[in-house]
């Protein structure tokens, strides 16, 4: 009995060993803490930190990399979906020879897009979930939506499609709402992409290159004209497309999408957009294939809102970039607005100067707290140019 117990005791031991031995292959951070309770406990605190600490960075970024991404179909692909219910893919039923024929391993589906090819553009950073997604739709050659807040990276992925172009050798179009931002797009592209022109009201230069920026509404006169460059244009990118909301300039966006010809591809970016379902839907119903939208709520630099009352003592901050209200700050702001009016009538004037040496004091404060670059914005060009004159006295070396 006694050598059949101690039989039974090895054989436990053996299976206690070879079960700690799978938990390390298995699981190493287990295995780990398990073995720190042999050592002291300082050093299985600090294991349990440093586990914290990469759990909590992996939450961050989760956090930092999401995004939402959605697609349109055209109605009737869309009723016909709803119909068969079988378990066909997508991309069967939308009766585009195009579509079937791409190849999922590089592809991905119309429900999760991938681009396992080679990229068109290589970028000096890593590239972040919606831009990713946007190029794997890209590449499928669809329609994409991009909405993201300013300084996300938007251009990344028009600067994608223009690549995509220039590989296959096609043309694109770059619009824009403005003239002034077609020109400071057209010097952008033209450091990277070395075939550039511009078209606006004002100017004209290389009309010929394969990638051309151009203000929406010289798009639209061109597309009625019949022009033999728009019947090579493979991509249109349509920049701040919001200003199709625009009650009198709406109409051009309009026109420019229902009018493009049948093989261009659009490229929409906008900061946002209320309704995004609804223009996707419109987007792929008119062109009879799938509309994608791809918007993330990350905002990469924070937004914080200060109050700088005319007279009175300094920023308040309104809003922090987690946009938290500051009720106290607030209150300051408005004590501040009373002795404002409160000194002002004492002196029995409205100010004028007054307004001169706050911004100019605004200013100063904002270079102290190291906040620069700055933009000062006014409705008229000539207090434009004169709060340039007098700010322009401020050393900034």
């Amino acid at each position: 009995k006694m050598v059949g117990r101690e039989e039974e005791k090895r054989r436990e031991e053996t299976r206690e060993s070879a079960g700690l031995k799978e938990s390390f292959r298995l699981a190493p951070k287990m295995a780990s803490a398990a073995s720190s309770q042999k050592h002291s406990s300082a050093a299985g605190d600090n294991n349990d930190v440093s586990m914290a600490t990469e759990e909590l960075e992996e939450k961050k970024k989760k956090k930092k990399n999401k995004c939402h991404h959605f697609y349109a179909l055209p109605d009737g692909t869309e009723r016909e979906k709803k119909k068969s219910g079988r378990g066909r893919g997508i991309s069967e039923r939308l009766g585009v020879k195009r579509a079937r024929e791409l190849d999922r391993s590089l592809h991905g589906t119309l429900d999760a897009p991938e681009w396992n090819g080679e990229s068109a553009r290589e970028y000096p950073f890593e590239l972040d979930t919606f831009q990713e997604i946007s190029v794997a739709c890209l590449e499928r050659r669809e329609n994409v939506f991009v909405a993201a807040h300013t300084s996300a990276g938007k251009t990344a992925v028009a600067e994608y499609a223009i690549a995509m172009a220039f590989r296959d050798n096609q043309k694109v179009v770059y619009t824009s709402p403005l003239k002034a931002l077609s020109n400071q797009k057209f010097r952008e592209l033209q450091e990277d992409f070395e075939d550039v022109g511009l078209m606006t009201g004002d100017n004209s230069l290389h009309p010929n290159a394969n990638c051309i920026v151009m203000t929406t509404e010289i798009m639209r006169s061109m597309i009625y004209k019949g022009s033999e460059t728009m019947r090579e244009v493979a991509w249109v990118i349509f920049d701040e497309v919001h200003y199709m909301k625009d009650k009198e300039r709406g109409v051009v966006w309009e026109e420019s999408i229902i009018f493009l010809p049948p093989q261009v591809k659009m490229v929409f970016l906008s900061a946002t957009l209320s309704n995004a379902n609804e223009f996707a839907s419109w987007v792929a119903t008119l062109r009879g294939e799938p509309c994608h939208v791809i918007y993330t709520d990350q905002r990469p630099v924070p937004l914080q809102h200060f109050g700088f009352p005319l007279g009175g003592d300094g920023m308040h901050l309104l809003c922090d970039e987690f946009g938290n209200f500051k009720s106290e700050a607030f209150n300051d702001l408005k004590r501040s607005f009373k002795e404002t009016e409160k000194g002002s009538k004492g002196k029995g004037g409205k100010g004028g100067k007054g307004d001169e040496q706050d911004l100019f004091r605004l200013v100063k404060t904002l270079k102290d707290m190291e906040d620069l670059p700055i933009i000062v914005f006014s409705f008229s060009r000539r207090q434009c140019e004169e709060s340039a004159l007098k700010i322009s006295k401020l050393d900034f070396t």
